[in-house]
């Protein structure tokens, strides 16, 4: 009921820059703060039943509605805990696939067996990037675990997009807040982004700021962290950048420096679209034109026919769009078509990764001392 309504109220928060509806949405943020508080007072007195998994999980979340940046840190998650020898499971919920009550294997470790319409559009692009990982989706994370076990060998859990998600016990809770989204820490939904009070990183092992990139930026939302748990904070810090270009029908890949100059069609549905346009600005791209969709929209051939329209009209050279949408986009193209992805890479401050890790490690020992 509580994910629903977020959902909802999400929805109405995007449209606030159009609609002069805030007295509105201030007072349809009391009824929902009042219900999240509910709810967490219900799991925290254990009226509500939280499971464990027979495996560790290691969760990554936020407090916010979209565009923290949890899909890069999930991918460099499952990455790191591969490197280290540990057979890695993914549990997502899977937003935007066609029938979000199904339980769906969207990797079973030696090739991706779900399209985005089935298993979501993050949940396809993880198991992309992450080969040899086990990836599931469902509502029930802690049965779609289970689901899992019975079928793999698994060592471990990491659990996208799973804060609020307490019905599953977590051995390693890592909350993602945007350094440069000060605004929508202001309030919760629909006035603000926030989807439970801030003062709910309480139960986080660690906080990430991620973009962190701005110092006056991270300074500010520590400082309104503080002041909502009553204690110091020393965040990780988390920023992104564009590791290079692929194209998203062949694969061919190009540096970072190849797109400076370029007439480009950005193309994105996404939780953070201008997050999208700053970083290839700034990487010197001629930007002729933006279309932007809902996040975890789903791609048609005609909005495909369109967009390379637009693009000829603004006489760009290339339509660039995000790694989550290429993934959606790909059945509609062919290597005739100048559209190419964006690839983020991630990079985490040296001390930050250093505490991260060791919790990860701190927990998978604990785990085999059981």
């Amino acid at each position: 009921m509580t994910f629903l309504l977020s959902r909802h109220l999400r929805m109405r928060w995007d449209l606030r820059n159009c609609c002069p509806w805030e007295g509105v949405g201030k007072w349809l943020s009391i009824p929902y703060g009042w219900a999240i508080q509910f709810r967490g007072y219900l799991y925290d007195r254990g009226w509500l039943s939280c499971h464990r998994l027979p495996r560790p999980v290691m969760s990554v979340g936020n407090v916010t509605v979209g565009g923290t940046g949890k899909t890069p840190v999930v991918i460099w998650l499952t990455q790191w805990l591969q490197s280290q020898g540990w057979r890695v499971g993914i549990l997502s919920r899977g937003y935007g696939r066609s029938q979000p009550s199904r339980m769906v294997l969207v990797s079973d470790g030696q090739a991706v067996v779900a399209t985005p319409r089935e298993g979501g559009d993050e949940p396809v692009l993880i198991a992309r990037r992450c080969p040899g990982s086990i990836v599931a989706v469902g509502s029930d994370r802690y049965r779609v675990g289970r689901w899992v076990l019975e079928q793999y060998e698994v060592d471990c859990f990491v659990l996208d997009d799973g804060y609020q998600h307490r019905a599953l016990h977590r051995d390693l809770d890592l909350v993602l807040i945007d350094a440069t989204d000060y605004r929508g820490l202001s309030g919760l939904l629909p006035m603000g982004r926030l989807r439970e009070p801030l003062s709910g990183i309480e139960r986080a092992t660690a906080v990430a700021l991620t973009r962190a990139g701005v110092k006056e930026s991270v300074q500010g939302v520590v400082r309104l962290l503080e002041e909502a748990t009553g204690r110091s904070m020393d965040p990780i810090l988390v920023d992104f950048s564009v590791r290079n270009f692929a194209h998203v029908a062949t694969g061919m890949q190009e540096p970072v420096q190849w797109i400076q100059g370029k007439r480009v069609l950005l193309v994105c549905g996404i939780g953070n679209p201008s997050a999208f346009r700053t970083a290839v600005q700034d990487l010197g791209a001629d930007i002729r034109g933006v279309r932007i969709y809902p996040d975890h929209h789903e791609y048609h051939r005609s909005e495909v026919e369109e967009m390379l329209t637009l693009a000829r009209s603004q006489q760009a050279e290339l339509i660039l769009t995000t790694e989550k949408d290429a993934v959606k986009l790909q059945p509609w193209l062919g290597s005739q078509h100048p559209v190419w992805a964006a690839c983020l890479a991630v990079h985490i401050d040296e001390q930050g990764r250093k505490r991260l890790t060791a919790h990860c490690q701190a927990v998978m020992t604990a785990m085999a001392r059981r």
